[in-house]
């Protein structure tokens, strides 16, 4: 039987949460050594073990939120269930992610080994230990069933216009399948908080935690990754990385030293278009699964509204995805159990 192909999928910031506390030993006892390794160099840095958190009775917001916490716990939680995919039936031809999934993408392909992966999620986690720059507010440019509003979307252009009107506050941060993510200063969130019309009773929602990741407003925050990290923690990856352009660097054209700058350059301080990225993935690889590591499940929904925005799969709606899921599994994510069991 030939191998089925599969893309997959890491998550960013936001998907370590209440629900996925104790993921880590629920699914990845026998990973023990490589939790021990990132607690190993988290003991020199003087910060708390990831089992520790992990194994907590509750979730603390004050200690699972921070991103020198949240990181790590992400990234021991995604490359563990990257380890497991069984890679005798799957082939992974290549690998995306959202954001701080950029990082987590880049080790499971290879271009940056376990040791120095674990270095720089850990020094980009923390670079904003002491104080957080700005934030992110995120609002929907799709209707109820999923399909892209022009009108919506040229609606947040002019809201966002508005409150720029008197110089630069709010940026576009992430296009996030049918969302919007918007980063920006505090004022600026604050105002276009204000403009943006309420939607379903939840949206314009500040995202709790975040900086103004992927907007000039980090300019200080690459220039510190840049002094802090060095090009030999970076090499060429193994398997095809889709970044937040899509851009597809391939095992034995990539140019280490570009692909060190862009992951702390562009990456840190323009747009990241992670719906283009998977737009790329399934355009260029068309595989057989689409699969999203852990925690946390918030991805799917993302994913979806591309693939249904972009005519990329037969579904045309939400509720016809739903429907396509359950006779014919192409969205696989890892951190639900049963999509968990196709795969592993």
């Amino acid at each position: 039987m030939s191998k089925k192909t599969a893309v997959v999928i890491c998550p960013g910031r936001g998907t370590y949460n209440k629900t996925e506390l104790g993921y880590l030993h629920k699914y990845h006892q026998n990973k023990m050594d490589f939790f021990q390794a990132i607690d190993n160099y988290r003991k020199v840095q003087g910060q708390p073990s990831i089992l520790d958190l992990d194994g907590r009775k509750e979730y603390s917001v004050k200690e699972h939120i921070p991103g020198e916490n949240s990181a790590a716990l992400i990234y021991a939680c995604s490359y563990a269930d990257y380890l497991d995919i069984n890679h005798d039936n799957i082939e992974v031809v290549a690998v995306a992610g959202n954001s701080m999934g950029w990082y987590l993408a880049s080790v499971c392909a290879g271009a940056m080994n376990i040791s120095n992966g674990t270095h720089v999620i850990n020094t980009m986690g923390s670079q904003m230990k002491e104080k957080i720059i700005g934030g992110q507010v995120i609002y929907p440019e799709v209707d109820e069933n999923w399909n892209f509003s022009p009108e919506l979307s040229k609606m947040i252009d002019e809201k966002m216009a508005l409150v720029n009107k008197n110089g630069p506050e709010v940026f576009n941060s992430i296009f996030f399948g049918g969302f919007r993510i918007i980063g920006g200063t505090e004022s600026g969130l604050r105002q276009i908080m204000k403009e943006l019309p309420p939607r379903e009773e939840r949206y314009p929602f500040k995202l709790m935690g975040n900086a103004a990741f992927h907007t000039p407003l980090l300019q200080e925050t690459s220039l510190k990754g840049k002094s802090e990290l060095g090009v030999e923690l970076f090499q060429a990856p193994r398997i095809p990385l889709i970044d937040g352009r899509g851009k597809i660097w391939m095992p034995y054209s990539t140019n280490v030293n570009e692909l060190w700058d862009y992951t702390l350059g562009h990456q840190v301080v323009e747009t990241y278009d992670f719906s283009k990225s998977i737009e790329v993935a399934v355009k260029e690889f068309a595989p057989d699964y689409l699969i999203i590591t852990g925690p946390g499940m918030t991805l799917g929904g993302a994913v979806a509204q591309v693939l249904i925005n972009k005519n990329l799969k037969p579904f045309k709606n939400k509720e016809e995805f739903k429907n396509f899921q359950k006779t014919s599994p192409y969205l696989i994510s890892m951190a639900e159990p049963e999509q968990r069991k196709i795969i592993t």
